[in-house]
């Protein structure tokens, strides 16, 4: 039985149900328990809320939460417990810092990434970023940076690091529109980016289009 289906009943809804929430159809939901259609940061995006879980436990990526803990009769003896040592001030676990995953961005065309609805999930920092303000992840949707970037990869960002000829950047429109592409070069009234797919093409984003551009520093695979 595939985690979809065991999280679809462990929160008591039936694929139609399910689909409604969703937005989509039960024969879909159908498809993707049954791996008929792959499991997309797209769909898990869609799924994850009214399934309650975090969009990384549909992708795999975290393993799906456990289930409750069955509760023991009245009076009876308190169940065993496994004893959880404390964490050392040396321990990875202790000192690691949390960092946010802000949105899925999609590689192709222009999609609406909601920032000020805050993380969608977190992350461990990694140590070239300790020392950053305000960095965060994002996954990527869409194959128009291939092979740069590819689909469900978790993108590393320092959003205060200025792109060099070369980076990879997550430009942020003021429409609020999100673009993942390669940063070439700046001009007077704009930058030009390049993308791979489905033609290698550079193009400008004008200045009077432009929020922000912070720098894509590293990656995680999915």
């Amino acid at each position: 039985m595939s985690t979809m289906r065991e999280l679809r009943q462990a929160a008591g809804l039936s694929q139609e149900k399910l689909a409604e929430l969703a937005g989509t159809s039960q024969p879909q939901i159908n498809k993707l328990e049954t791996g008929q259609r792959k499991m997309t940061v797209d769909w898990a995006v869609k799924l994850a809320q009214p399934l309650g879980v975090e969009p990384t436990v549909l992708l795999g990526l975290d393993p799906a939460p456990p289930a409750p803990a069955p509760a023991r009769p009245r009076g009876g003896p308190p169940p065993l417990l496994r004893p959880v040592p404390s964490p050392s001030l040396s321990s990875p676990a202790a000192v690691a810092e949390p960092m946010p995953v802000r949105a899925a961005a999609r590689g192709g065309v222009d999609q609406e990434m909601f920032l000020e609805d805050g993380p969608i999930d977190w992350v461990a920092k990694p140590d070239y970023l300790k020392n950053a303000r305000d960095p965060y992840a994002m996954y990527v949707v869409g194959e128009s940076m291939m092979p740069r970037f590819r689909p469900a990869q978790l993108l590393h960002v320092n959003p205060h690091k200025p792109p060099a000829a070369g980076s990879g950047v997550v430009v942020v429109k003021r429409s609020k529109a999100v673009l993942v592409k390669e940063f070439v070069r700046r001009v007077p009234d704009g930058i030009v980016l390049r993308e791979y797919q489905p033609d290698d093409r550079e193009f400008t984003v004008a200045d009077t289009e432009l929020d922000t551009i912070h720098t894509v520093v590293g990656l995680q695979e999915p």
